[in-house]
């Protein structure tokens, strides 16, 4: 795999969701890397992440989701390279942005300073509040407090007025307790908070120490920060003009006015902070929370051109999506008349996209639209573009929306379990089709599904899904002949092909672990027959079996007691065989 282009690189990956006044962490610390034209599946339970996963890639998180850490890259080279030309409004911008970060750039000198005038700022601060753990048992109780109040609130909305007064008269009791409970909380947390303040402020000793040392520290600021821009700090605000303005040139004038003015914001504390801000990461690492950083490569006469660092988890401008979504990175449901529009016809749908994100007539949208009804197997295309979603059967509708979707040839596309709704038989022709497809218009596949059968067909890698957390990842033989996790044991085991006549069918006991609470150790402990002691005290790491194989399991520790996977899947290839009744040389 190293020999091959990393298209989507995905780094400490988190994605929370606010529920009901609580926080649920779905994806915690994915890092992973997807090749160009690979397929690889994301597979495990119900809940386990895997929608969610890949939902940051093209921004379809629902609007309670959001990215609380990590990086998601995207490596596309056609959608990096940024060129804007500079107009008369332009240069005016350019040159505004210059000056104004020369103006500030001084702030440089005295960045050390500064540094011990915020840390002598924090230390009185946290001497006149609650302490990291005082405010973090208070806030804890009333947050627990409010939640088990939203609770008994949704419950009361489910008894009956006429029939059940005495159960609301109960649970409008125990809200009322609840809402005195979170009154008391925070009325002993402001009484304790005011407890600090009033210590801090009688404390004569500390606060004349204080004043002097702030003093001190201030005139040597004003100083440091007298000095005028040598020119190395002048060719830095120079580059730095440019970067902002390379950053900007895609946005409307509205927008990117007021974009200009946060990025100089950023650029002005980053000097006062002493940022290295001769280093592009470090450019790149201040801009993510404006916009996404374009890197100033070299300038032609009136143009500059510059190279995009396209972190899609920090995209700040709705537009961007549009270049992104569909064009490079698109999707297939598993219900395809749920992703069809019922009253517009199946040629309409598919040139639309067309004419939306390859900026072509009507004409050659409709001639390209029918080509893609080809390819994917729409039998007299020219004459079926003007029916309607009802007028096609199921497989013949999942067809349409595979072509939809790469009607505009992205670099990926994510199939989240798109034969689900589909009988046996024509599975089996749309995993063929995707492979078809792969080969003639070489794209990446990220496929979601809970089957493995399908996994076998249609991946290169798989990805283990659990709690969240990816817990192994290797090629297809790799995960299916010699698996790690014993979470990806127990997946295998309930593999209907694998059951033996008379035998119950393996299934694995209790319930994945609430996302809501801090999991400890591995998550998988509670439900494990081979879990070890370690296993409920700390998390595991992702030990390495093979150069493309890893697992995030203590059973790989050297100090493990040595484990065998169990018997029902110790030979899957010769199960699968006498299973199907086939021999070596059928395969």
């Amino acid at each position: 795999m190293d020999d091959r282009k990393v298209l989507l690189s995905v780094k400490d990956l988190e994605v929370k969701f606010r529920v009901r006044g609580r926080i649920l962490t779905a994806i915690r610390g994915i890092t992973l890397d997807i090749y160009e034209n690979e397929s690889i599946a994301i597979v495990g339970e119900s809940g386990s992440g895997k929608s969610v996963f890949t939902k940051t890639f093209a921004g379809m998180l629902d609007s309670n989701g959001f990215i609380a850490n990590g990086s998601v890259i995207f490596n596309d080279d056609q959608l990096a390279e940024t060129n804007v030309t500079l107009g008369s409004v332009g240069r005016r911008l350019l040159a505004d942005t210059e000056k104004k970060l020369l103006a500030t750039a001084p702030l440089t000198y005295g960045a050390q300073t500064w540094k011990q005038m915020a840390e002598l700022e924090a230390e009185k601060k946290a001497r006149g509040t609650l302490s990291d753990e005082e405010s973090e048992k208070i806030e804890g109780e009333i947050h627990e407090l409010n939640y088990q109040k939203t609770e008994a609130m949704n419950l009361r909305q489910t008894f009956d007025p006429k029939n059940e007064k005495d159960k609301i008269k109960e649970i409008n009791e125990k809200i009322a307790g609840l809402e005195t409970a979170v009154k008391k909380a925070e009325a002993d947390k402001e009484a304790l908070i005011k407890q600090h303040k009033d210590a801090l402020a009688h404390d004569t000793a500390y606060q004349d120490s204080w004043n002097s040392k702030m003093a001190a520290l201030k005139s040597r600021y004003a100083e440091e920060t007298k000095k005028a821009p040598d020119d190395d700090l002048k060719a830095l605000c120079t580059l730095l003009a440019k970067e902002i303005y390379l950053t900007v040139g895609r946005y409307v004038l509205s927008k990117r006015l007021q974009t200009i003015k946060k990025l100089v914001a950023i650029c002005r504390d980053g000097m006062k902070m002493g940022a290295d801000l001769h280093d592009p990461e470090v450019r790149a690492k201040l801009f993510e929370d404006a916009a996404l950083h374009v890197r100033y490569i070299d300038e032609e006469g009136d143009t500059l051109h510059g190279r995009c660092i396209l972190n899609v988890a920090k995209i700040k401008y709705a537009e961007d999506w549009s270049q992104i979504r569909g064009s490079r990175i698109a999707t297939v449901f598993q219900d395809p008349m749920t992703s069809l529009n019922p009253i517009m016809t199946i040629g309409k749908q598919i040139s639309s996209i067309i004419m939306k994100h390859q900026n072509v007539s009507e004409a050659e949208a409709r001639s390209r639209a029918i080509i893609m009804m080809k390819k994917v197997g729409i039998p007299n295309a020219e004459n079926r573009y003007d029916d309607y979603p009802f007028q096609y059967s199921g497989g013949m509708r999942q067809r349409i929306v595979i072509a939809i979707a790469l009607s505009c040839q992205p670099k990926i596309l994510i199939c989240d379990e798109p034969t689900t709704a589909l009988d046996v038989t024509i599975q089996a022709q749309i995993l063929k089709l995707l492979k078809d497809l792969q080969r003639e218009l070489n794209y990446t596949i990220v496929f979601i599904t809970h089957d493995l059968g399908v996994v076998a067909n249609v991946a290169d890698r798989v990805g283990v899904l659990y709690a969240g957390q990816l817990i192994e990842i290797g090629t297809v033989e790799e995960v299916f002949y010699d698996p790690k996790h014993p979470y990806t044991w127990a997946l295998l085991s309930s593999l209907p092909q694998l059951a033996e006549r008379d035998t119950k069918l393996y299934s694995i006991t209790g319930t994945p672990p609430s996302l809501y609470n801090k999991i400890t150790g591995d998550a998988f402990a509670p439900r494990n027959p081979y879990c070890l002691k370690i296993d409920t005290l700390e998390e595991p790491p992702m030990f390495q079996v093979s150069e493309t194989h890893f697992a995030k399991t203590w059973l790989l520790d050297p100090r493990a007691p040595k484990t065998e996977k169990p018997a029902i899947i110790r030979d899957i290839h010769g199960k699968l065989l006498k299973t199907y009744h086939l021999e070596e040389e059928d395969l």
